[in-house]
């Protein structure tokens, strides 16, 4: 399948709607997401490090908010267990029939169930795995605790969570600075001013960031005794969490 080029937000938009996963969306994600968050590339190849080393036999595995699933193929390639499924979950109709696309154009013995529909309906039950990339930041915040408890309730005993997100930071300066960096970065990428721009307008509304400590919190509330942070570029996040 060709790889289009971001281009969505290269001219002016005159009525700024809020940001939707959408076909215009689908169409150019691989390349939106290269060049706007720093070290997704990393998070995806840690996945499949990770897959390796928490896949449990006769289990779930679950990637909610799959896009076009890099995260599900990822997992699926690093499976070393018998007898384990992935169950891949997007709300977006235009996300889950390229991710069905990609699913198909590789073999594997592991089958994969993809779901359009709502994570937050999404029955977790015997999981060893549950990844939540880029995701959690687009649930209302009122009801993220919840999706999170679920999850944790259907972890098996040394299951894991991933969680990767943009942070906020309390602190200005840093907030900033950090901001800034991942300006430059996108610059660096090709992206314009008005790009730059016009996203961050688009993204206003429905992507509301929390703080490192905000998600630790969350973590504890939900009965996990164990919650890091292991990879931060600028400020984008990848966190673990393990269910003892």
């Amino acid at each position: 399948m060709a790889k289009s080029r971001d281009n969505i937000f290269a001219t002016p938009i005159e009525n700024m709607g809020d940001f939707q996963f959408d076909q215009q969306v689908a169409e150019v994600f691989p390349d939106m997401i290269k060049r706007s968050v720093p070290g997704y590339s990393n998070i995806i190849t840690a996945i499949g490090m990770l897959t390796q080393r928490f896949a449990q036999p006769n289990s779930n595995f679950y990637d909610l908010g799959c896009s076009l699933g890099a995260a599900t193929l990822e997992m699926r390639r690093n499976i070393n267990q018998d007898n384990c499924q992935i169950i891949a979950v997007d709300n977006s109709q235009a996300m889950i029939e390229r991710c069905q696309l990609h699913l198909n154009a590789f073999k594997s013995t592991t089958p994969v169930q993809v779901v359009c529909g709502d994570i937050q309906d999404i029955e977790i039950k015997n999981s060893s795995i549950v990844i939540l990339n880029f995701t959690l930041q687009f649930i209302e915040p009122d009801a993220r605790q919840a999706l999170i408890n679920k999850i944790y309730q259907g972890l098996n005993p040394g299951g894991m969570l991933l969680v990767s997100e943009k942070l906020r930071f309390e602190n200005t300066i840093a907030q900033q600075l950090l901001t800034d960096l991942h300006h430059d970065f996108k610059r660096a990428n090709g992206y314009s001013e008005l790009e730059i721009s016009q996203k961050r307008n688009a993204l206003e509304n429905v992507m509301l960031t929390d703080t490192f400590a905000q998600h630790q919190t969350r973590f504890t509330n939900a009965g996990f005794s164990t919650s890091e942070l292991w990879f931060q570029c600028f400020n984008f996040c990848s966190m673990i969490a393990i269910k003892s």
